[in-house]
């Protein structure tokens, strides 16, 4: 069994010492940098969850920009759309009415040339006739 003589207490004052000497030299640094270790941890996990948070603040940003600026684009669209429609009606308004306005003044010369070889025709008639009356008359 155990006997408890001088050595006893020799090896306890032992142990005790170098379990003092240990901390002091060992155990105490190493929890001081796990310490730091996880300070440092948290604090780059911290930083990461703060940037993550910016990041998504400035992705809603973008995303709030760039729906206002395709709205924007949309409304221009659908104005040059329009005022590109109403130019197109107005051009085909305009060519309606040049066209309209030849018609009728190629209808106003055609029946003036009409009126004009009628008057020629009737005054070449009354000629023909008459001659013809001549020529019946004489034979």
């Amino acid at each position: 069994m155990l006997e408890i003589n001088e050595w006893f207490f020799a090896q306890l004052a032992n142990f005790l010492l170098l379990l003092i000497a240990l901390n002091i030299i060992l155990f105490k640094p190493l929890l001081r940098l796990f310490k730091e270790r996880d300070a440092g941890i948290n604090g780059a996990l911290n930083t990461a969850k703060s940037m993550d948070q910016e990041k998504d603040s400035i992705i809603a940003r973008i995303d709030s920009k760039l729906a206002e600026g395709r709205g924007k684009a949309k409304a221009v669209f659908e104005d040059l759309s329009r005022e590109g429609m109403e130019a197109q009606k107005q051009a085909l308004d305009s060519a309606r009415n040049g066209a309209a306005e030849l018609n009728k003044k190629a209808k106003s010369e055609l029946e003036t040339a009409v009126e004009k070889a009628r008057t020629t025709l009737k005054s070449d008639v009354e000629n023909f006739s008459g001659q013809i009356v001549e020529k019946l008359v004489k034979a």
